[in-house]
């Protein structure tokens, strides 16, 4: 057969995935670096080799090296999905030929978001013949067909532009979109499977063998594909560690399931910032964007509650405010719990030290409970401050000054530290009605941000931030830590 030669053989071979050390079969350990359970197994292309290898000769025009200021480029045309939280957190919607993984915990909204997705590109692209097509692994067409109905996407474009298909074999799904839709969406990679694999679905090898074939169709017919992905127990995308690295960015849609609010993060994103945030609630009519995210997370009180603390957060280019949330209760058992939920626990841990040395807030014999309400999770250093404080004010049973946001790192040594965007954050904070702030005193060449409406209180150590936001917050009888450990003026 003309050609025949020249055709691709494809093999089986199990490759490990610490030292890349290919076997015939599989072992428990790798013989070549000694890891446990490392063996995938993987197809590996080889093309045939011709019989004579053609004489090297002179480099083409542009195909050697060349400086970087010469190099020339074009900006990235990006397909905007109509879903502004969406497009915010891919960097002002997806590009062609890019490979997108969306990942979430099981009935988050993963589905929906997708399904969405794939309606506001089929509006977009309706009205020039474009389409999207969309393969199901999990559900069949009717069950597809029931939650489109149930978002309302029937009786528009998406309607006619979306073209579903209830395939989990990879090379079908490839010829599927041989006219060349504007999107695929596969949901999910772990029911799709490849040719010339023995594995069941969702196994190691046929997940990242399912993952190439689809970025080689991405890049090769320049067509964005968004795939979406299962989460273990401990919360990270199943499968090869690899899927991560193929694909150009990693979505993870969090919350708590009974919840209506929904965040959409980005971990990985190759064209745009991973600082982002997108900010739904689940509704009836599917996810929905919220007019204003910067109040989502607060919670209406009919009075001062003591163990709160509003903190004006920032995500990216978006300040939030949340409320941050502590309970302080005598233990009933020999060593007291540590709790945090939506915050490090070691950053907790670290702030019941800090307090009991630094600011004579002993917590030593105290269950200690913080939480971000909302069911935000977050990791600035500058929420040390508020939860300091609302350590201090649950301990006390004392609430904080009304209208008081605060902000800022603590250190071991009870000193403040401040943080990036304090003048945006305080702006967002006067809009939404708060009037003072307690934030850390700046340097000695520097001064605190004036912002309209809001008095800025500055404060050096954590002890003054307590003084200032918590009246007589030292004073009384659960202050005995402090007598043991006084803080050097």
């Amino acid at each position: 057969m003309p050609g025949h030669n020249a055709r691709v053989k494809t093999r089986s071979r199990y490759v490990c995935q610490s030292c890349a050390e290919t076997f015939l079969r599989w072992e428990g350990q790798c013989r070549n670096c000694g890891a446990w359970n490392s063996l995938v197994e993987t197809l590996i292309r080889e093309p045939a080799r011709p019989a004579r290898a053609a004489s090297r000769g002179p480099v083409a025009d542009g195909a050697g090296p060349m400086a970087l200021a010469d190099l020339g480029g074009s900006d990235v045309q990006r397909m905007p999905i109509g879903i502004g939280e969406l497009d915010r957190v891919l960097g002002g919607g997806l590009v062609p030929g890019s490979l997108v993984l969306v990942g979430g915990e099981p009935g988050i909204g993963k589905s929906t978001l997708v399904l969405q997705a794939a309606a506001g590109v089929a509006g977009a692209v309706a009205d020039t013949g474009g389409w999207v097509l969309y393969a199901s692994g999990e559900e069949s067409g009717a069950q597809v067909r029931l939650r489109a109905s149930r978002l309302g996407l029937l009786g528009g474009p998406a309607g006619r532009a979306i073209r579903v298909v209830a395939e989990s074999d990879v090379g079908r799904i490839a010829e599927a979109a041989g006219s060349g839709p504007s999107l695929i969406v596969v949901d999910s990679i772990q029911t799709m499977t490849a040719d010339g694999l023995d594995g069941p679905a969702g196994s190691v090898g046929q997940v990242r063998e399912s993952a190439m074939r689809l970025l080689e169709l991405a890049k090769t017919e320049g067509i964005a594909v968004v795939l979406v992905g299962h989460v273990t127990k401990d919360g990270s995308l199943a499968g090869p560690k690899t899927l991560e690295h193929l694909v150009d960015a990693v979505l993870g849609l969090e919350g708590e399931r009974y919840a209506a609010l929904r965040l959409l993060r980005a971990s990985k994103n190759r064209f745009g910032s991973t600082e982002e945030v997108g900010v739904f609630e689940m509704g009836e009519l599917g996810l929905s964007e919220l007019a204003d995210p910067a109040r989502a997370f607060l919670v209406d009180h009919d009075r001062p509650a003591p163990g709160t603390v509003v903190a004006p957060t920032l995500e990216g280019s978006r300040p939030l405010l949340v409320e941050v949330q502590a309970l302080v209760a005598p233990t009933a058992y020999g060593t007291p719990r540590r709790t945090a939920i939506g915050l490090d626990p070691n950053r907790l841990a670290l702030l019941v030290a800090v307090l009991g040395r630094r600011a004579g807030i002993g917590l030593s014999s105290h269950d200690v409970y913080a939480n971000l309400a909302g069911g935000l999770t977050a990791d600035e250093p500058g929420l040390d401050l508020p939860v300091a404080l609302a350590l201090a004010s649950s301990l006390r049973d004392r609430p904080v000054r009304p209208g008081t946001v605060a902000i800022g790192e603590v250190g071991l040594l009870g000193e403040l530290r401040s943080v990036s965007g304090l003048e945006r954050r305080l702006r967002e904070a006067g809009r939404l009605g708060f009037t003072r702030a307690v934030v850390p005193a700046p340097g000695r060449s520097a001064r605190p941000p004036a912002v309209p409406n809001v008095e800025v209180v500055a404060v050096p150590t954590l002890r003054a931030a307590l003084e200032a936001a918590l009246d007589g917050a030292l004073e009384g009888p659960l202050g005995r830590e402090r007598e043991r450990a006084p803080v050097p003026t």
